[in-house]
């Protein structure tokens, strides 16, 4: 049978071209876009998209065609690799794609819980009623959450802040689905235009600040054509949402459980963290992420222990006001268990980011990435380049896009670098999957919120996408 396996094995490899295959001196990698192994990854890897991009209507988790086609791309990368007895060099990209994938699913993770322990404490409950009970219109709460997703992103987590800013759109929404919908977008659309403009906002500024390629300061200079870039669409989105209240809510209060504000206060020393673990010490942001949720678990402790004798004042404060509903509440409060939000974690998005960094990372390895950044800025001017890089980001996931144009490093001004920095960026709000901040909200707002659901709306966020590149070169032409 291994004999078998052998001789199957060499038939295959007998179809790839030996100077193809052969591996220069300088070279580690093997080029394999013109073999049966890369046709066949793009292959597979579009089939799972595709499948992604039906969940709608076949009802399939996302997640589930992702992993498959990961561990067969990277299963035939290690067999070609084996084969010429390179098998370390795809160890250490596997290995390398995985430390991305961690320090992903670690953030993500720890925003989640919080957000899950947010949602226990009825905080979103009693925001939507303060929403309410000030008198906010739908459409008032979707440029509040929309311009908050813009102004908070810059400075915490692009992704951090859609799943926040979500959570408050669906309490505020109820069963407006439309609405619902419509907001996510405009989230997503601000989140990543927010963080554009910041060196810490997103990874691919991170990446072009720490190679060089533009100062700190001149990032700031993208903060117009950004804010066109969230405007524009959300001015047009905005007529189609009924400007009215939603009537079921109206003078609802509230009473969040204990604990809910000091847990705010724990979220944003969290997020407080994850700034300082990158900016000041030079680690990656899931230190002071992870660190955070080490102390919500401590912090839940607490709650335990003091949860009968909060409950008991929370009963005595019921009665005395005679608040027939709080008394009710006091009995259903359950005391908090941190691993319970954890639970429910969104596990179907988590695990679909494994399926696109592994993929994407064997593309790749197999030199997809490359040949496309080589194609793009060889023989396009790097206007037209960068613009499609922006379009290539809202398919493929903008970080792996932004490194091959760095090791590229194309002759190109101040200008044109801020310009792919941004259109990488905001280009990903072209589709859902297009972010981490469309995907979490894929999961956060399933079933509504959906890939098919933000490409009705594509044509008016590539409004946008279009008006930023124009302000860009209106506002900044003395870079170019």
């Amino acid at each position: 049978m291994n004999r078998g396996l052998g001789v199957l094995g060499g038939s295959l490899l007998g179809l790839i071209s030996p100077a193809v295959l052969a591996a220069e001196g300088a070279s580690e990698h093997l080029a394999l876009t013109h073999t049966w192994v890369g046709y066949l990854g793009v292959a597979i890897f579009v089939i799972a998209y595709g499948l992604v991009m039906s969940e709608e209507k076949l009802h399939l988790r996302k997640s589930k065609p992702m992993l498959i086609a990961a561990g067969i791309i990277w299963g035939l990368l290690g067999y070609i690799y084996t084969q010429h007895g390179m098998s370390e060099v795809a160890e250490a990209a596997f290995e390398a794609d995985l430390l991305e994938y961690a320090e992903l699913f670690l953030f993500l993770l720890a925003a989640m819980t919080y957000i899950n322990a947010m949602e226990e404490r009825k905080l979103f409950d009693a925001l939507r009623g303060w929403m309410v009970n000030k008198g906010f219109t739908l459409r008032q709460v979707f440029w509040i959450t929309g311009f908050l997703a813009f102004f908070i992103s810059p400075i915490a987590d692009n992704l951090t802040t859609a799943l926040l800013m979500c959570a408050v759109v669906m309490k505020m929404g109820g069963d407006n689905k439309k609405f619902i919908t419509v907001a996510c977008i405009n989230i997503v659309v601000g989140a990543n235009a927010g963080g554009a403009f910041s060196p810490f906002g997103d990874i691919t500024t991170l990446m072009v600040w720490q190679k060089g390629m533009v100062q700190f300061a001149q990032f700031f200079d993208l903060f117009v054509p950004s804010l066109v870039n969230f405007v524009v669409p959300a001015a047009i989105m905005s007529f189609f949402i009924v400007n009215d209240k939603e009537s079921h809510v109206t003078g609802e209060v509230v009473h969040m459980k204990p604990g809910a504000l000091g847990l705010v206060a724990l979220f944003l020393l969290t997020v407080c963290m994850a700034v300082c673990a990158h900016s000041l010490l030079g680690l990656p942001p899931v230190l002071g992420m992870m660190t955070g949720l080490g102390l919500l678990q401590l912090y839940g402790y607490f709650l335990r222990m003091s949860f009968e004798k909060n409950i008991d004042k929370l009963r005595q404060k019921a009665s005395k006001a005679n608040d027939e509903k709080a008394l009710r509440a006091c009995d259903q409060f359950v005391p908090f268990d941190v691993f319970s939000r954890i639970a429910m974690a969104e596990w179907d998005t988590l695990l679909f980011f494994y399926g696109v960094v592994l993929c994407v990372g064997g593309l790749g390895l197999m030199g997809y990435l490359a040949m496309v950044s080589e194609a793009l800025y060889g023989h396009w001017d790097p206007t037209y380049a960068n613009v499609a890089i922006g379009v290539l980001s809202s398919i493929v996931d903008n970080i792996p896009v932004m490194f091959a144009v760095l090791t590229m490093n194309p002759d190109m001004s101040v200008g044109q670098w801020l310009l792919v920095t941004m259109t990488a960026g905001v280009g990903g709000s072209l589709l859902s999957i297009g972010s981490a901040a469309g995907v979490a909200l894929m999961g956060q707002a399933r079933g509504i919120y959906t890939f098919g659901a933000h490409l009705k709306w594509t044509p008016v966020v590539a409004i946008g996408y279009i008006a930023s590149i124009i302000v860009h070169y209106y506002f900044n032409h003395h870079l170019f």
